[in-house]
């Protein structure tokens, strides 16, 4: 029986709905049983942003206070990711990395220092205008990384 290649695959995740729509259709349609593919969760945590030490000392230690915020954020959404994944058939392997940073830019160099087999993102399906004032995360990554990205769009509920 010929055994197959395993696959790095990079699931971008957040505080989303859409990013665990992303990670429940890797699961679904690129995890088969007995797969040797790895699943790397993706979580970018935002830049920090810049304080004088006037902030510090009328607010008493701003970065402290956001540091600790960060740190429950990521520990969050990897939560609801294990809660995504945790019931999967497959006997997977995980990998869970953080980033900080710019998450377009971040995402990108992930994945090409991981040499990834393929990115998947979730979008928000922003119309035009929202899209041209915001930028997309997903448009973004799919032009300049060199493998194969599959954006997943959340699929509407039914009533």
């Amino acid at each position: 029986m010929e055994e197959t290649k395993e696959r790095k695959i990079v699931v971008a995740v957040d505080e989303s709905e859409e990013s665990m729509e992303a990670l429940s259709w890797s699961l679904d349609n690129l995890f088969p049983y007995g797969s040797n593919n790895t699943l790397i969760l993706l979580y970018v945590k935002p830049p920090l942003p810049v304080y004088s030490s006037l902030d510090a000392a009328v607010t008493g230690d701003p970065v402290a206070a956001l540091m600790k915020y960060e740190h429950e954020l990521v520990e969050s959404v990897m939560a609801r990711s294990r809660n995504v994944y945790q019931d999967f058939e497959s006997d997977i392997k995980i990998e869970r990395r953080v980033g900080r940073g710019d998450a377009k830019e971040v995402i990108c160099n992930a994945v090409q220092k991981l040499r990834a087999d393929m990115l998947v993102i979730g979008t928000h399906d922003y119309g035009f205008f929202k899209r041209a004032l915001l930028g997309s995360v997903s448009e973004y990554c799919a032009k300049r990384v060199k493998c194969p990205v599959i954006i997943v769009k959340k699929q509407p509920q039914d009533n």
